[in-house]
């Protein structure tokens, strides 16, 4: 009775990999906000206006995260039909997200603020970047629980894929909410 007690409290080798991974990530988003900020005091800090697709792309985002939750109560309650078509949906609206992130950095450049003009342009595009690369990833990850959610073979309902997924998912929208936010404040 004890060791089934000993195993229930134990964190799945998957999740815990993840979440050093997420902390990982954390940190290194902490140090591109910390340089931000120190940077942006500056003399010669140019300040901008976001462009706006970049506040629709956190719909987008939001959005995909309500789905992906959707799929893996869906997957827990076996209703496959239901999981694949939400799993779908979300793997096309972090497309989405990421067609508007480009979108975004057209338009920037379109204003004359390019990649290699002042260093406030520069963090936006590494930062925002280097996000959308974490994004790039989890729709990688969804595309493949998408192609095992259609296979014919072999299938085991361990719900522990999607949910590592989820929470990938929930936190890369976290953090982009969060990015989005600093980089409207902190200009």
């Amino acid at each position: 009775m004890q060791a089934m007690s000993l195993q229930r409290n134990k964190i799945h080798p998957h999740k815990y990999s993840l979440w050093i991974a997420m902390g990982s990530i954390t940190m290194m988003f902490i140090g591109f906000t910390s340089a931000y900020v120190v940077k942006r005091s500056q003399a010669n800090w140019y300040t901008f206006q976001l462009p706006m697709i970049f506040w629709i792309s956190t719909a987008i985002i939001v959005a995909s995260s309500v789905t992906i939750q959707m799929s893996v109560m869906q997957f827990r309650n076996r209703h496959m039909q239901r999981y694949k078509q939400l799993i779908t949906l979300t793997a096309i609206l972090g497309v989405a997200f990421a067609v508007c992130q480009w979108i975004g950095f057209k338009q920037m450049n379109d204003q004359g603020l390019p990649l290699n003009g002042p260093a406030s342009v520069s963090f936006i595009y590494v930062i925002v970047s280097v996000h959308l690369l974490h994004v790039l990833g989890g729709v990688v990850a969804l595309l493949v629980m998408f192609a095992r959610a259609f296979r014919t073979r072999v299938r085991t309902y361990s719900p522990v894929p999607i949910e590592v997924a989820a929470t990938y998912w929930h936190f890369v929208d976290a953090l982009w909410i969060y990015l989005l936010i600093f980089l409207s404040i902190a200009r």
